[in-house]
């Protein structure tokens, strides 16, 4: 039964269903009785919400990330990639990991003062905040609401470690900001590719930019000076897995200096929205990928456990770490991971602060 209201037409969107989120009580379902008064047809459009921070730092323990703190300025992502890992976040919000994911966002303008506040608590020990971890901060409508400029300006101010990543096109606008702090040590990018087949990518993540797009970003991030990482994610078995070293030949030309690469995710309800793409735009497919992905995972659509959740296990998932391997030592990338910088860190002086006398830094 569909969850999608027959006087909405989808265009560029990746999920194709809005079933309800697991915390959900109800489900709901488009269904004509004979008595709902016909409506006109219309687009499904993007609709953005704000909301006000209380907090900016995130904190995790998780032993497989580079870094234990992160932040988020929007909540959902108008890319709509149909296998990001992040959907069933919105849940949380009693909305759709379906479509509600990647049309109902939420903006969190202010989160710059809130993150000023957090950075100057007595006893905080700088160390790399993670950025574009759960939704892309540079998604389009960043381009109206620039949360992600307020993010970056005071993390430039206080000389704050930060990671980025993210295949959004609008980090290009910042190289104002970011640019000056890479020569610092203080920052990295890293640039998600899935796929060089333009047509594949418009249905797997329809409104990101295509992969030739991303590429250029590598090549105009890399000649301001910013240290980028090609990160191929995910590698979906069956489907872009044989692009591989490609991707890894197209981003090192483009100037990435080293690459890394997660195996596909699919959490929660990722599996059932994942499972029907498939039976939509590569039925002859699905079969094979959806067999593979359980072969990586141990048998199920998905394994959480730190360590395997991001690589998998077995002898695919063996299979490809040694391709990769071997793609890092023909095309040269093996340089180290960004050396983020802590001792710079300094919070500046606000408004009527007295500067130190003798403090000539």
């Amino acid at each position: 039964m569909s969850t999608i209201p027959p006087h909405l037409r989808l265009r560029a969107r990746g999920a194709g269903s809005n079933a309800s989120g697991r915390f959900e009580r109800e489900t709901r379902a488009a269904f004509d009785d004979g008595w709902d008064i016909p409506e006109e047809e219309r687009r499904l459009t993007t609709d953005v919400r704000l909301e006000t921070p209380r907090s900016a730092l995130v904190w995790n323990r998780s032993p497989d990330l580079y870094f234990d703190r992160s932040i988020n300025p929007y909540r959902g992502c108008e890319h709509g990639c149909i296998y990001c890992f992040a959907r069933p976040t919105h849940a949380y919000l009693g909305l759709s990991p379906g479509l509600d994911f990647e049309t109902r966002l939420i903006a969190r303008p202010g989160i710059g003062k809130v993150l000023d506040r957090e950075l100057r608590r007595k006893g905080y020990v700088p160390a790399p905040i993670g950025i574009g971890t759960n939704t892309d901060p540079y998604q389009p409508c960043e381009r109206d609401h620039r949360v992600m400029r307020e993010v970056i300006e005071v993390l430039a101010a206080f000389r704050h470690p930060v990671g980025i990543t993210t295949k959004g096109t609008l980090v290009e606008r910042d190289l104002d900001l970011l640019a000056p702090m890479a020569a610092q040590g203080l920052v990295g990018v890293g640039v998600s590719l899935t796929t060089l087949d333009g047509a594949l990518s418009r249905r797997l993540e329809p409104r990101a930019p295509v992969p030739e797009r991303r590429l250029e970003t590598i090549r105009r991030l890399s000649a301001a000076g910013i240290p980028v990482r090609a990160m191929i994610a995910p590698v979906i078995p069956g489907l872009t897995d044989h692009e591989l070293e490609s991707l890894m030949q197209a981003a090192r030309e483009a100037g990435a200096r080293n690459a890394s690469y997660i195996g596909l995710r699919l959490p929660l309800e990722v599996a059932d929205l994942f499972r029907d793409w498939l039976l939509t735009h590569a039925p002859g497919k699905a079969a094979h990928v959806m067999g593979r992905v359980r072969e990586w995972h141990g048998g199920k659509d998905y394994d959480a456990n730190f360590g395997t959740r991001m690589k998998g296990q077995g002898l695919w998932a063996d299979l490809l770490a040694r391709r990769f391997a071997a793609a890092v030592r023909r095309l040269g990338l093996e340089a180290p991971r960004t050396a983020f910088r802590t001792d710079l860190f300094r919070p500046p002086p606000r408004p009527g602060d007295q500067l130190g006398l003798f403090d000539l830094r």
